[in-house]
C-alpha cells in the first residue's frame, strides 16, 4: 500500500515561503493498493495537484474513490477543482458521514452555487456515485475500510484502510475527550478506549494534530489534538508510525520541526512520529500484525430519507435552563421529538413508556438524582435496560460508576451547540442504520433498462409464478418463498409464497446482494452475519435468520432479481439443493421471457 501527501495544513491553505517544506494546502490523501485501487481521502486544496497528476498519468478512464471525514470547508474546498471529475467515461465514488437533513451531494453543489461559484455540479462529466455513512465497515475494490466517529463540533469520521497485509488509519479532526487523559496508566473512559481500538497496531496513523499541549488547553471545543495526545494514544495503541497532519496555519516550518523534535525526544519508543509533508510518499510492506475488525455496517446515500431516521426521539432530563433551550433549539430544527423532564421519577417512568431513539441527561450532582437514576438503569431488575444511547453532560470526565450496559456518550462542560448537535446526530445514525447495503452492480443501467423492458413491475399476480414459489417452499419446506424484482429504489415481488407483502425497500434488500453473483446467494444464519445482524428486516418482520436467492438473469447475463427462500431459524444447504433452487430460477426466466 502506498501513501502520498497533497495537502497537510489545517483550517486555510497557508501558500508561502515559510510553509515550503510541510506545505500550505488543506487536507487531502492519496491511497494505493499494489492491486491500483485508488482512494483520495479529503478533498481539501491539495486535491487539486493530486487532479493534474491524475490527469497526467492516465491512458484511458479514471476510477477512483473520495472518502470525505466532514464537510467542513478545509476538507472539500479542492472538490471543484479536482479534474478527473470532469472527465467524461471517468467514475468516481464519493463517501461522507451521513447528516439528517441535507444530502452529501446537496452540500458539495452548496459550494458552486452561483452566488460562489462560475459552474455548477451538473457541469461535472464523470459517473459520480454518492454515499453516505454511519460507523461500519465496507469494501472498496480489495480495500478494507472501517470507519469510527471523531469528536469534532460536525459529524465527523475517521477512516482505517487494511489492504495487502498492511493499514492505515486517518484521524483528522478530533479532539480528546478528556484533555488529562493518561494512557500509560489503563484508566481509560469508554470513549478514549474505543478510539485506542480503532488504531491499534496499525502500521501508520495520520493524526490531527494542529495544536501544542499548552494551545489545546485555551482551543477546548474547536474540535482539535494536540501532538502530545496524538503520540501518547499512538504508542498505547502499539502504532508504527505517526503522522502529523493538519498543521495550523500559524504554524510555520521550523516550529513544526520543533514540535516534531521534542515528541521524537520525548517518546523513545519504536512509534516513529514525522510531520506529514507534501509530497511524501511511504511505502506500507506486508508486514502488519495488526487485528482485522468486526463489520458493523454502513448505509450508502438515497434520494429519500429511510423512515427509521425519520422517528427519533429525545428524552431529557435536565435541570439548566440554559442547556434545556440549546437542547430544544437543536431539537426543533432537526425536527426531533423531545420529551424534558427534571425529576427523576418521571424520567424512569418514561424510560418504561417511550421508545427514545437517544436519552440525554445532565450529571445534577448536587441532588444526587442524576447517580439515582444511572444506578436504577444499570442495577435495577425492574427497570428494562434501554438500548437507546445515552448522552450525559457533566462538569466532571467519565466517573468510575459502572456503567456496563449502556452506551455512553459522555460530554464535559463546556460543550458548544455544534459538539451536542453533531453527537446527537452520531447516536441517532448508531441506532438506525446498521446493516450494509449492497453497491449498486457495475452495469446498473443496463440491469435497469432490462427489467422495465420486460413490461413485468407492477404486474397483477400470476398462477404461473405462484405454482414456482409454492413449489420451491414445498420442496425446501421454508415458510417463505419469493419471485423478487430488484428495482431502482425497491424490490417488488412478482410472486411470494407465505407473506402477505408486495415489496420492501432495495436498502434493506437481501436479493440486492444476491444480483451481484453468478451462483445462489446464501446466508445461513443473519444474526452471525454482519451485512444482515441488524437489518430491519432480520430484527421485526418478517425476522428473517435464512436466505439463499439464485439471481433471475436475462439477456447478456443481466440481473434482474432472484427466487429466493426464507425462514425465521438458520440452516444449511447442500450442493445439490443449491442445483435444484438454480433449476426452478430458469423456469421463472423462462416465465419472465415471456413478458417481452
Amino acid at each position: 500500500m502506498k501513501v502520498r501527501f497533497w495537502g497537510t495544513r489545517g483550517s486555510i491553505p497557508k501558500p508561502g515561503p515559510k510553509t515550503l517544506k510541510y506545505g500550505g494546502n488543506t487536507s487531502c490523501v492519496e491511497v494505493r493498493s499494489s492491486s491500483g485501487t485508488l482512494v483520495v481521502i479529503d478533498c481539501g486544496s491539495g486535491s487539486h495537484d493530486l487532479g493534474q497528476s491524475l490527469m497526467a498519468q492516465a491512458n484511458g478512464p479514471i476510477q477512483g474513490t473520495i472518502l470525505i471525514s466532514h464537510t467542513h470547508w478545509d476538507h472539500i474546498q479542492g472538490f471543484p477543482f479536482f479534474a478527473p471529475l470532469f472527465v467524461s467515461g471517468n467514475e468516481w465514488n464519493i463517501y461522507a458521514p451521513r447528516g439528517l437533513n441535507s444530502s452529501l451531494e446537496d452540500t458539495l453543489s452548496g459550494q458552486m452555487q452561483y452566488t460562489y461559484f462560475p459552474i455548477t455540479l451538473d457541469v461535472m462529466g464523470a459517473d459520480i456515485h454518492y454515499h453516505e455513512l454511519v460507523e461500519g465497515e465496507f469494501s472498496i475494490g480489495d480495500i478494507r475500510v472501517r470507519t469510527h466517529y471523531l469528536n469534532h463540533p460536525a459529524l465527523t469520521l475517521g477512516y482505517r484502510l487494511e489492504v495487502d497485509g498492511s493499514s492505515v488509519v486517518y484521524v483528522c479532526d478530533n479532539e480528546p475527550y478528556c484533555a488529562d487523559t493518561c494512557f500509560e496508566s489503563g484508566n481509560l473512559s469508554a470513549q478514549e478506549q474505543a478510539m485506542l481500538e480503532f488504531l491499534r497496531n496499525a502500521d501508520l496513523v495520520i493524526h490531527d494534530a494542529q495544536y501544542t499541549a499548552k494551545e489545546l488547553k485555551e482551543k477546548t471545543g474547536w474540535g482539535h489534538s494536540s501532538g502530545e495526545y496524538a503520540a501518547s494514544i499512538c504508542k498505547a495503541a502499539g502504532v508504527k508510525q505517526l503522522a502529523l497532519t493538519h498543521h495550523d496555519p500559524t504554524r510555520e516550518d521550523e516550529a513544526v520541526d520543533r514540535i516534531v523534535n521534542e515528541l521524537q525526544s520525548h517518546f523513545q519508543t519504536n512509534l516513529t512520529i514525522f510531520g506529514a509533508a507534501e509530497g511524501t510518499e511511504i511505502e506500507l510492506e506486508h508486514q502488519s500484525s495488526g487485528s482485522k475488525s468486526t463489520p458493523a455496517g454502513t448505509i450508502p446515500t438515497e434520494k429519500k430519507k429511510e423512515t427509521a431516521l425519520l422517528n427519533h426521539s429525545l428524552l431529557l432530563f435536565l435541570k439548566d435552563q440554559d442547556s434545556f433551550k440549546m437542547i430544544e433549539h437543536i431539537a426543533t430544527e432537526e425536527e426531533i421529538f423531545h420529551t424534558h423532564t427534571s425529576d427523576a421519577k418521571s424520567f424512569l417512568s418514561h424510560l418504561q413508556d417511550a421508545d427514545t431513539t437517544v436519552l440525554l441527561l445532565e450529571d445534577d450532582e448536587d441532588q444526587g438524582e442524576f447517580t439515582q437514576i444511572l444506578k436504577e438503569m444499570t442495577g435495577s431488575e425492574s427497570i428494562h435496560l434501554p438500548a437507546s444511547p445515552l448522552i450525559v453532560l457533566s462538569n466532571k470526565p467519565e466517573p468510575s460508576l459502572d456503567l456496563s450496559g449502556l452506551k455512553v456518550d459522555w460530554l464535559q462542560r463546556p460543550v458548544s451547540s455544534e459538539y451536542l448537535r453533531a453527537r446527537i446526530h452520531a447516536c441517532i445514525l448508531r441506532t438506525t442504520c446498521k446493516w450494509i447495503r449492497a453497491h449498486l452492480p457495475t452495469n446498473e443501467e443496463a440491469r435497469m433498462e432490462a427489467l422495465c423492458s420486460l413490461n413485468i413491475l407492477d404486474t397483477p399476480e400470476e398462477p404461473r409464478f405462484d405454482k414456482i414459489t409454492e413449489e420451491a417452499a414445498r420442496i425446501f419446506d421454508v415458510p417463505i418463498a419469493v419471485v423478487s424484482l430488484v428495482d431502482s429504489d425497491r424490490q417488488w415481488f412478482k410472486s411470494i409464497c407465505g407473506m402477505d407483502a408486495r415489496e420492501t425497500s432495495r436498502d434493506a434488500s437481501f436479493c440486492a446482494h444476491a444480483i451481484h453473483d453468478d451462483e445462489v446467494f446464501v446466508v445461513p444464519d443473519t444474526l452471525m452475519d454482519p451485512r444482515f445482524a441488524e437489518n430491519i428486516l432480520v430484527t421485526s418482520g418478517p425476522r428473517i435468520r435464512f436466505y439463499a436467492g439464485a439471481p433471475l438473469q436475462v439477456g447478456n447475463g443481466l440481473k434482474i432479481g432472484t427466487l429466493c427462500l426464507i425462514d425465521t431459524k438458520p440452516r444449511e444447504m447442500k450442493q445439490k439443493d443449491l442445483e435444484l433452487l438454480g433449476k426452478l430460477a430458469k423456469r421463472v426466466e423462462e416465465q419472465v421471457l415471456l413478458n417481452k
